[in-house]
C-alpha cells in the first residue's frame, strides 16, 4: 500500500512551498487508495516553537489536508512527533546497532572544544565525556537513486565526510531520525523539495548500513520568487497564515499552488475533485514563478463561484479568525442582509479582507464620509434641493426591486438639480459614504427604505451645518 508523508519543522511559519508538498503527498496518497501522515521534526530542540507547530497543524486543518493517524486528540488524530519518539530512545537504538556492526561510530569530544575530536570507538563512552555517534561514509564509489523526477542522481561518496547521527544531546540528527521514522513508519514514498536532494545520499548510506530499504524518491522544483530566486519574506507574503489572514479562500491557495508544477485541464477546480486525476509522473520538472496576481485574481472567481450559504459562512469564520467578532455577530443577525449585501460586494472584490471593507458601509449606520466626496458634493447651492427631494420620494417609494429604485434615483436626476453624474455621486455617497460602491440602484434597493431614508436625513443635516459654515 501506498503510504506518503509530510514532515514540517515546527523552526517558522508554514510556508506556501512546504504546503505544496503536502498538497502532492495527500494527493498521491489519495488516489492510491493510501495513506498520509502528519510527522513534526523538532529534534532541534533550540529552534524548535509549539507555538509553530500549533501553526502548521491548524494551517494544514483549513486547507483541507487531513492525515490518517497519529496521537488522538478529541476525537481527531494529531501529528507524530520525533521528539516523542526520542525520548523513548528509538533512534539511540538503531544507531547502536551501527556501531556494532562497525558501520557508525562514538567520536569523543575535548571538553573546552567541543569541535575538536580526541578519540573515537566502538565502546560506548563514559557518561563523562562530551560524545556523539557519527556515521561512517565510504571512502570510494558512488552513492546513487533513480529519482522519480529528476532520473538517476549520483553523488561521489569521496566528497563527503563522516556525519553525526546522534547529537551529545542525545537527540537524533535531520538525515538519522527521518530513515528510522520512514522505515518504522513504512513510507513507501517521498514527495518532497528539491532542496532536500544534498541529503538523499546521507539517508540512502543509513538505509544501506541498516540493510533497509529506501523509499521512491521524488524531488520537485522549488516555488520562486520574481527574481526566480527561491520565494522568501522580500517578495512578499510567503505563509499560509499570513495568506488566510488576508483573506484568502483555502480552496484557491490550494488551487493556485496545484497549478504551480501540476498540469490540470481546468484553471479553477476544487483540488478534492481532482484526487483520481493525479500522477506524480505529470508534475514538471521546471521551476515554478509565483504570481501574487494570478493568486488574487484566482481567489476572486473562487469567491464568486460560492453559493449564498458557503459565502456567509466563509466571510463570518474568517472574521471570528481575525478576531472581529462583533461584526461575525452583527452578519449572523440578520443573514437574509447580510447575504444579499456580500453577494453584491464580492462582485467588486478578490479577497475576504477587501470584501469586509467594502461592504462596511453597509452594516454600519454611522457612516463616515470621504473627504472627496465631502468637497465635491456637500455644501453646494444644489445639495440642499437634491437630497430633500430624494427624501421625499424615498419615503413614498413602494417598489425597492433595483428596477424600483432606478427609477426613483432617475426620476430625481430629471429634476435637474445638478448634473446627472453629480445627482448620482451624490446619492452614492450619501448612502455609503464612499464614491467607489456596488452599483447605485442596486446599493438602494438592498439597503432598503428605512436605512436610505435615514442616512439621506443624516445627510441633509451634515449638509446644513456645512453650509452654516461656509456662510459664517
Amino acid at each position: 500500500m501506498i503510504r506518503c508523508r509530510f514532515a514540517p519543522s515546527p523552526t517558522g511559519h508554514l510556508h506556501v512551498g512546504g504546503v505544496r508538498t503536502a498538497l502532492f503527498n495527500w494527493l498521491f496518497a489519495r488516489s492510491q487508495n493510501g495513506s498520509y501522515i502528519l510527522r513534526i521534526e523538532d529534534t532541534d530542540a533550540e529552534r524548535s516553537d509549539n507555538l509553530y507547530e500549533q501553526e502548521i497543524v491548524q494551517s494544514l486543518r483549513w486547507c483541507g489536508l487531513d492525515w490518517d493517524e497519529g496521537p488522538e486528540i478529541g476525537g481527531d488524530y494529531g501529528p507524530y512527533r520525533q521528539s516523542e519518539r526520542a525520548a523513548e530512545g528509538i533512534y539511540t537504538g538503531f544507531a547502536k546497532s551501527l556501531v556494532k556492526s562497525k558501520r557508525a561510530y562514538y567520536a569523543v569530544y575535548d571538553e573546552n572544544d567541543r569541535q575538536r575530536i580526541v578519540a573515537t570507538t566502538y565502546d560506548e563512552p563514559l557518561s563523562e565525556p562530551v560524545w556523539t555517534i557519527k556515521m561512517k561514509v565510504p571512502e570510494d564509489g558512488v552513492t546513487a537513486f533513480e529519482d522519480l523526477l529528476k532520473a538517476r542522481i549520483e553523488f561521489r561518496n569521496e566528497t563527503m565526510d563522516d556525519f553525526v547521527i546522534i547529537k551529545s544531546s542525545g537527540f537524533p540528527t535531520y538525515n538519522f531520525a527521518v530513515v528510522v521514522d520512514d522505515h518504522l513508519m513504512k513510507i513507501t514514498h517521498v514527495l518532497r523539495g528539491e532542496d532536500h536532494i544534498s541529503n538523499t545520499p546521507k539517508q540512502l548510506m543509513i538505509y544501506d548500513a541498516l540493510g533497509l530499504n529506501p523509499p521512491v524518491f521524488m524531488h520537485i522544483p522549488l516555488i520562486l520568487g520574481y527574481d526566480r530566486a527561491p520565494l522568501s519574506k522580500r517578495h512578499g507574503t510567503t505563509s499560509v497564515r499570513h495568506f488566510r489572514d488576508l483573506g484568502y479562500l483555502s480552496r484557491a491557495l490550494m488551487n493556485y499552488l496545484a497549478l504551480l508544477g501540476w498540469t490540470v485541464d481546468e484553471e479553477i477546480f476544487d483540488y478534492h475533485d481532482k484526487v483520481k486525476d493525479f500522477d506524480p509522473g505529470s508534475i514538471s520538472n521546471k521551476a515554478v514563478v509565483f504570481d501574487y496576481e494570478k493568486l488574487e485574481w484566482m481567489n476572486g472567481k473562487h469567491l464568486r463561484l460560492l453559493n449564498p450559504l458557503e459565502l456567509i459562512s466563509e466571510f463570518s469564520s474568517w472574521l471570528q479568525f481575525s478576531s472581529r467578532t462583533d461584526l461575525a455577530e452583527q452578519l449572523n443577525r440578520d443573514r437574509d442582509f447580510s447575504s444579499q449585501v456580500l453577494l453584491m460586494c464580492r462582485e467588486k472584490v478578490n479577497t475576504l479582507q477587501q470584501l469586509v471593507e467594502f461592504s462596511m458601509p453597509f452594516f454600519d449606520d454611522d457612516l463616515e464620509y470621504e473627504a472627496a466626496y465631502v468637497e465635491k458634493y456637500l455644501g453646494q447651492p444644489w445639495t440642499e434641493g437634491l437630497i430633500e427631494s430624494a427624501i421625499r420620494r424615498f419615503s413614498d417609494n413602494i417598489d425597492w426591486s433595483i428596477r424600483g429604485t432606478e427609477k426613483v434615483i432617475r426620476d430625481l436626476a430629471e429634476e435637474k438639480h445638478t448634473s446627472k453624474k453629480n445627482t448620482f455621486q451624490t446619492l452614492r455617497g450619501a448612502v455609503t459614504g464612499r464614491l467607489v460602491t456596488p452599483g447605485l440602484f442596486e446599493t438602494y434597493a438592498v439597503l432598503g427604505k428605512e436605512r436610505v431614508v435615514n442616512r439621506l436625513t443624516n445627510l441633509l443635516d451634515m449638509n446644513e451645518e456645512l453650509s452654516d459654515e461656509a456662510r459664517s
